[in-house]
């Protein structure tokens, strides 16, 4: 169990490692938008990925892109079920849930979103292509693209056992301030996000950054394993 002073003064350490910009990457949002087609995904297909529950026994999956229940109210994935990652970022992600082992046997990592298929970016960018949204989401005509599209990107959370999600403050793939970690303490301050919300974020972000995951700035859930450059130098791109 935490000691509240113990707790805190690690809070305030992992709030002012963000606040500074350290290791924090630019957004990867995906807002809402036109429907888009289904696209499966052959990972067999695929050099260097793993199915990230064969290296995580504890890791629960509920992917958002291939139900109903994501911003675009469709299946954009197909019957993609699984959290496919580059296994040096699934090694990375066993790493985390160890460490949260440490800090709360109670609880699990719970993962949104793993590798994405640039061809569901496509549609994704066509969805919101020359509207208002389209800032938030990664141009796959870009160098680029998204992290998601090399598998070095991961969408999680905190759950419980049986898969319950640990309150965060917003849902998943919330668009707007209070999804941000730059400004948590304000957002605490102004009652935007409540204690244990942000208590429930900053140890997802601890373990996370423990094991070498980079924080994405407007999104509480998004975590990389590489920068934009390193991430093109060592994987290729999911087609």
């Amino acid at each position: 169990m935490r000691t509240p002073a113990a707790f805190w003064m690690k809070a305030l350490s992992i709030i002012l490692f963000v606040s500074t910009g350290a290791a924090v990457v630019a957004g990867d949002k995906e807002p809402e938008g036109k429907q888009a087609t289904p696209a499966t995904f052959d990972a067999a297909a695929v050099s260097g990925i793993v199915d990230a529950a064969t290296v995580v026994p504890s890791l629960l999956v509920d992917l958002k892109y291939a139900t109903t229940d994501n911003f675009l109210k469709r299946n954009v994935y197909g019957d993609l079920k699984k959290c496919y990652l580059q296994k040096d970022a699934a090694g990375m992600l066993k790493k985390a849930a160890d460490l949260l082992k440490t800090r709360d046997p109670a609880l699990r990592l719970l993962a949104y979103d793993c590798a994405r298929p640039r061809r569901v970016q496509v549609q994704m960018w066509e969805v919101v292509k020359g509207t208002p949204q389209q800032g938030y989401v990664a141009n796959p005509g870009t160098k680029t693209g998204s992290i998601h599209n090399y598998g070095c990107a991961v969408d999680l959370t905190l759950a419980t056992a049986d898969g319950k999600a640990l309150p965060m403050g917003t849902p998943f793939d919330h668009f707007g301030p209070e999804a941000g970690i730059s400004q948590e303490a304000k957002l605490l301050e102004d009652g935007k996000i409540s204690a244990q919300d942000l208590a429930n974020r900053l140890l997802l972000r601890e373990v996370m950054v423990a094991a070498g995951f980079l924080p994405l700035a407007h999104e509480w859930w998004h975590f990389n394993c590489a920068t934009s450059a390193e991430t093109r130098k060592r994987y290729k791109m999911i087609e």
